[in-house]
């Protein structure tokens, strides 16, 4: 049985700024931990992570649809002296940060179509049920619904499922699957995958408790959440040390900035605002969302991080764009066409060298979240060494669609549990899931198997 969604007022009153209804989570501070650890327990202090004086783990799956060219993924070398590959070049000064896997399959993904059944398992791992839309099945929970199951009482969100483009319905006629899975990576049962959120505004109303105030009938804009707490934050700010206080002052800066981008996105909801493909399964942006594609993204990852800072959830996902995506990417420089095009490449080096551009530029994206992280203080480390952070697509090259050999990496040292600075290259057939293994297990979930596991990760 999934957890029941916890009200705030559950949570000790030092994890929060107050105003007017409105709670504003507060990220890991020492000076408030340590005042914490003294609490008595007939006052209900706080348990787990924060008894202990010690920051909590997080984890997200980042996905990206169609796949890479694996011949400018792959490192050709391994071990820690490995050099990275061209498309992976973008995390060379985060190198000791990241740990690059390749050669961890999908057994299970074999059968079917070339995507659907790629995608909607790419967190289970398991045989994905064939279906026009009755009896659908991803072949069991996922890694991230499994870890909020265990680990979802402790924060306000059990867990946030974030993504730029809503689910699409209907059937895809030449493969005779439901369009339904490639809009879902996240599962809470086989049966019931779980609705990610693509309005900026409303995850920021989620994750704070408050919708921001309408100045207008026909309007879209907010009194900032910031002025309701300001009070009660320059309260704390004075019990504060000194380090803490620095901390706190960039941590609420860090909030204005999202709200005014919010903000300014509800006002121009249509700002940069192009279809460079004739796909219709990528519609305009709704209200509040950001017209720009890259804003969207980078709005939506910066909302992930202020989730984890402020203890809201500590279990995420992210889907780049849906499964099947012909999102075109007319903005870097000699792309053309849309992405699910591209990814057909048929060997054709015009072809190739768009699709590799458009794999880097993830890794841009995926580069400028881990690079906020690692610029948050968080205890004796950052906030990005208290995480693990997966990022990859359901298949290797989408030419092929092939289930084997995917393209993954994992950021941050998982509460220093992880070595990071390395490329681990499986031999034979490794199950993805053998991953995911790992990484409950770090959560203190002791399973004996998950999906097709037959084992940890060796040397992570």
């Amino acid at each position: 049985m999934m957890p029941k969604r916890i009200t705030r007022s559950q949570f000790d009153r030092r994890r929060f700024l107050r105003g007017s209804g409105v709670l504003l989570g507060m990220p890991f501070l020492p000076s408030l931990a340590r005042a914490d650890s003294t609490t008595s327990s007939q006052d209900q202090g706080p348990t787990g992570d924060e008894a202990t004086g010690k920051p909590p783990l997080r984890t997200a799956f980042l996905y990206f649809p169609n796949g890479v060219w694996e011949k400018d993924w792959v490192p050709t070398s391994t071990g820690t002296e490995y050099e990275l590959s061209p498309t992976l070049k973008p995390l060379e000064h985060l190198r000791d940060d990241v740990t690059i896997l390749s050669g961890l399959d999908k057994m299970h993904s074999h059968g079917g179509d070339g995507h659907y059944a790629k995608t909607a398992n790419f967190l289970t791992g398991m045989p994905v049920a064939k279906t026009t839309g009755k009896d659908i099945s991803s072949g069991g929970i996922s890694v991230d619904q499994l870890i909020a199951s265990h680990r979802g009482k402790q924060t306000p969100l059990p867990s946030l499922e974030l993504g730029t483009e809503p689910v699409i319905s209907g059937i895809d006629s030449n493969v005779g699957y439901t369009r339904l899975y490639g809009s879902h990576i996240s599962w809470q049962t086989p049966t019931r995958p779980v609705a990610k959120d693509i309005n900026p505004r409303v995850v920021y109303e989620r994750l704070f408790g408050k919708g921001l105030q309408s100045k207008g009938k026909d309007t879209q804009s907010y009194q900032n959440l910031l002025d309701y707490v300001l009070e009660d934050a320059r309260q704390i700010r004075g019990k504060l040390g000194r380090d803490d206080q620095f901390k706190m002052d960039e941590y609420l800066d860090a909030v204005r900035a999202v709200e005014q981008r919010i903000e300014y996105a509800a006002k121009h909801p249509s700002r940069s605002w192009e279809q460079s493909t004739n796909d219709a399964s990528i519609p305009a942006p709704e209200s509040g969302t950001p017209g720009d594609f890259r804003e969207h993204i980078d709005v939506m990852l910066d909302l992930m991080v202020l989730a984890f800072q402020t203890d809201s959830t500590r279990v995420a996902t992210f889907m780049f764009a849906n499964d099947v995506s012909g999102r075109g990417f007319s903005f870097l420089e000699g792309v053309r066409g849309g992405h699910h095009e591209l990814s057909h490449h048929e060997n054709k080096e015009e072809k190739i060298q768009q699709y590799q551009r458009i794999n880097y530029w993830h890794v841009e994206q995926f580069v400028k979240m881990l690079d906020k992280m690692k610029a948050i203080p968080e205890g004796e480390g950052t906030l990005l060494d208290n995480s693990m952070i997966m990022f990859g697509s359901s298949f290797s090259d989408g030419n092929r669609h092939d289930p084997d050999n995917l393209p993954i990496v994992l950021a941050g040292h998982g509460g220093g549990t992880i070595r990071g600075g390395q490329h681990l290259a499986a031999q034979g057939q490794v199950p993805i899931c053998n991953l995911y293994l790992s990484m409950l297990r770090r959560h203190g979930i002791d399973l004996e198997s998950f999906g097709d596991s037959n084992a940890e990760i060796a040397n992570l």
